[in-house]
């Protein structure tokens, strides 16, 4: 009789549970979320034009949305797989792995590319060493990850973007990823998502819809009298990469074998971006889920990365963009209006990061500023000669990879040495170089020694056991790291912005809600881009993300 008896509240149970599954198909639930990112987005970018945009685009999240306008990253290197990760997850990179663009495993000592997986190669490619990547080294879960969970499979997620990363990490493990190929004009994947290409992807690369811009130039959209960096479109700091140049016009190099680079570099390399996007759209009809479960799109736009790198975020070609890229994204929200319905859709827009001014500008106005280099850690200097005067060796550095120094393990173990003691010296003398204000060591993180300030703590947000070098290096405000010998192979000298500091011009992004059910309002209070992730989520009703430490920002809920 109890078995028979307790059979009753258990199919009750199930019954229950079979309407929360189909939750995702009430009709008050959005059909398609989609999570735009835009690469290298300062918080104060969209509103500094908004005078000068047309309805459709910013505007429309600016005026039918929600807006949260001081919005700032919480760890301390600003990166772009950092903030793609962070954003996917709602987790810092202590949780989520994702410490760096790139690291040395501090186990194997092999440099890691952040999405770099040699047992998924590009599909359609020979397998070559370091070029297959997947979301392998992400440790957390995200949005789409958790929306699959919840509904038993039935959603579908994609994630498109120029830049592998900016494709991958926000994809989740369970989403479908492509990105543009800067060699081929094509946009790929891995093996880890297919064997081979959809139909409609093939039909679209065989299309070739880049190789429209070989006998095109970027030139501005408007006339120069009507933008605010109107006359300084020559400025010696700029990046000259020919045949890109530093004015207008700029050519896109149709006729060189880095045209398809050249177009990432220029408004050109979102419109493609679209393009893709759309295509998807239509052939995946997403936010048209045969289910009634909500689908995921990601979009993630690179060229405000490129350009704020080639030119700095206030030049003109930053501005051009941004108006560009205003009509780009007007463009996709009347093309998701058309498919899905903008009311049928939750929208969300951030950035991964924000950006400095090139410090030759800020030295214009009055402040103190400068570029370090790191080349000559290894081989000469300050941190080598205090080595050899206090070790009797100087080999003791094994390399960098921004922002941290690694120390070479077997050497120090090899002549007796205690690794702690050789961080707190080396970090001692990088304090003393003018640029450097911070210098945190490894075995300080992980005994917890430390001082509470908000530098420190978004160091130690920033720090993974395995992948976090031997020591965080910070510089001063509006000083840089860099590498001299990289941009000299890029062939351009030098660029004029750097980002992946703790700075506030380095965390400083916009948050945007807007469609399905999302109030038109302007927040001015701080949050942080670890709160997409639980937002969204919440708004779902799926659990968040394995790693998630955001707050539900509830002016977003329904």
């Amino acid at each position: 009789m109890k078995t028979r008896k307790s059979g009753v509240p258990i199919i009750a149970a199930l019954a229950l549970l079979a309407s929360v599954t189909m939750a995702f198909a009430a009709p008050d639930s959005p059909r398609l979320v989609l999570q735009i990112t835009v690469d290298q987005l300062r918080g104060d970018l969209p509103g500094r034009y908004a005078d000068r945009l047309p309805d459709g685009g910013f505007r429309y999240l600016m005026e039918k949305g929600t807006w949260y306008t001081d919005a700032h990253y919480q760890h301390a290197n600003t990166e772009t797989a950092v903030g793609h990760a962070t954003l996917a997850t709602g987790a810092d990179p202590s949780r989520h792995g994702i410490v760096a663009n790139d690291w040395i495993d501090q186990g194997s000592g092999a440099f890691v590319y952040n999405t770099e997986d040699d047992r998924h190669h590009i599909v359609g490619k020979e397998p070559k060493a370091h070029e297959g990547v997947s979301p392998r080294n992400l440790l957390a879960s995200t949005i789409p990850d958790e929306m699959l969970v919840h509904n038993g499979g039935r959603s579908r997620a994609f994630s498109v973007s120029v830049k592998d990363r900016g494709a991958i990490l926000p994809g989740g493990h369970v989403g479908k990823a492509f990105w543009f190929s800067k060699s081929s004009g094509e946009f790929v994947t891995s093996t880890y998502y297919y064997d081979d290409y959809p139909a409609w992807v093939k039909q679209w690369n065989a299309a070739k819809p880049a190789d429209a811009y070989r006998d095109q130039s970027w030139d501005l959209l408007h006339d120069r009298a009507t933008y605010v960096h109107g006359q300084m479109d020559d400025r010696p700091y700029e990046a000259d990469l020919k045949p890109l140049g530093r004015t207008f016009p700029h050519s896109l190099g149709g006729d060189t074998k880095y045209f398809y680079l050249f177009l990432t570099l220029s408004p050109v390399g979102d419109a493609l971006t679209l393009d893709f996007a759309k295509a998807l759209v239509e052939n995946e009809k997403l936010g048209q889920n045969p289910h009634g479960a909500p689908d995921y799109l990601q979009i993630s736009f690179s060229s405000t990365d490129y350009i704020g790198h080639l030119f700095g975020p206030s030049s003109l070609e930053t501005e051009d963009n941004l108006l560009r890229l205003d009509r780009t994204l007007a463009d996709l929200f009347q093309f998701i209006d058309e498919k899905v319905g903008l009311d049928q859709t939750l929208i969300v827009l951030s950035g991964d990061h924000g950006a400095p001014e090139a410090p030759e500008y800020m030295a214009e106005l009055g402040l103190s500023t400068g570029r370090f280099a790191f080349d000559w850690f290894k081989t000469e200097g300050p941190l080598t000669d205090a080595l050899q005067k206090k070790y009797g060796r100087s080999d003791f550095i094994s390399g960098h990879s921004h922002p941290y120094l690694y120390l070479n393990l077997e050497a120090i173990a090899s002549a007796g040495q205690n690794v702690a003691d050789v961080e707190r010296l080396v970090a001692d003398e990088l304090m003393k170089i003018p640029g450097i204000v911070y210098a945190q060591t490894r075995s300080d993180l992980l005994a917890g020694r430390i001082t509470e300030s908000p530098v420190q703590n978004q160091i130690r947000r920033s720090f993974h056991p395995t992948r976090s070098g031997n020591i965080h290096m910070v510089p001063e405000q509006y000083w840089f790291l860099h590498s001299t010998e990289e941009a000299e192979k890029m062939g351009i000298g030098s660029i004029a912005a750097i980002h992946g500091s703790p700075w506030a011009y380095d965390t400083y992004v916009p948050i945007f809600f807007a469609g399905h059910g999302v109030p038109a309002q302007i927040i001015g209070r701080r949050v942080a881009p670890t709160d997409i992730a639980a937002t969204v989520t919440a708004y779902l009703g799926v659990k968040r993300p394995s790693g998630s430490v955001g707050s539900v920002l509830t002016e977003v809920l329904p």
